[in-house]
């Protein structure tokens, strides 16, 4: 007797009217996640990609390990090619600063290269330091950076010791409020243009008060026109099937996104 071949996992699930677990879920869309902290961006990433079961999916704009909040995730290419659009838009963020203290990353995952004394801090002397970075400015980017160069990111070289001198940039802070103060911490607002590093911020009101500083926590809470408030808990996507639920009931398509951002302008 003649065997016939096996039908593909794919082709029965077709046969019996089913959608196949692999099919993508959508063509495309943009999803607002709140990222918790721990996971790289490229995470979440990865995540989106399992619980949509599709390949082409990118963020707009970085967030590190340790910082949390909004990221703008772009599904299937309608959807990515609107990544430098979303990374143009005004920035805001919740940060805190551990004064008396200078790392080689200008952050907590960095080793200290200085400490100092934090003297007392007036309120007022604390306010008039951080209006004087309001403004529009030139910020050289960090050692440990994305920026490329010759292909690389900054951070490849500065793990290897070398320093590579990118020129400041242009940027601009439209808001810096205290918040907080406490014995050495600074728990500050800050509202600015992309391509701001907020690290980088950090370390500078350090510098300006005399004491040194690095940034200890990160919070995105707005990039553009879009706040966390609307966005995802990021901590669900760690189970595919309510990823895929939840992911799907928040979707953005490109003409909903396309409009927001027309509003802003």
């Amino acid at each position: 007797m003649e065997l016939l071949p096996e039908m593909p996992a794919d082709a029965l699930a077709a046969a019996a009217g089913k959608k196949s677990p692999a099919d993508p879920a959508i063509e495309a869309g943009i999803f607002l996640l709140d990222k918790p902290v721990g996971p790289s961006s490229f995470r979440m990433v990865q995540l989106v990609r399992r619980a949509l079961s599709i390949k082409k999916v990118g963020h707009a704009g970085t967030l590190d390990p340790f910082a949390s909040g909004l990221l703008i995730i772009c599904v299937g290419r309608p959807a990515t090619r609107l990544i430098s659009q979303f990374m143009d838009g005004t920035k805001r963020y919740e940060a805190v600063l551990r004064l008396g203290i200078e790392t080689t990353t200008q952050d907590l995952e960095g080793e200290v290269t200085a400490q100092k004394e934090v003297g007392l801090l007036a309120r007022e002397e604390l306010t008039h330091c951080l209006a004087g970075f309001v403004g529009e400015q030139l910020q050289t980017p960090p050692q440990y950076s994305a920026l490329k160069h010759l292909g690389k990111p900054l951070y490849h070289y500065a793990r290897k010791g070398i320093t590579i001198e990118k020129a400041p940039r242009l940027i601009t802070i439209f808001q810096l409020q205290l918040l907080e103060a406490g014995f050495d911490t600074l728990r500050i607002m800050v509202e600015c243009s992309k391509g701001t590093y907020i690290r980088t911020l950090a370390a500078d009101i350090g510098r300006a008060l005399g004491c040194g500083a690095h940034l200890v926590a990160l919070r995105r809470l707005q990039s553009g026109p879009f706040t966390v408030d609307q966005a995802v808990a990021g901590a669900m996507l760690q189970d595919s099937a309510l990823a895929r639920q939840a992911l799907l009931a928040a979707t953005l398509t490109v003409e909903e996104v396309l409009t927001r951002l027309a509003r802003q302008e």
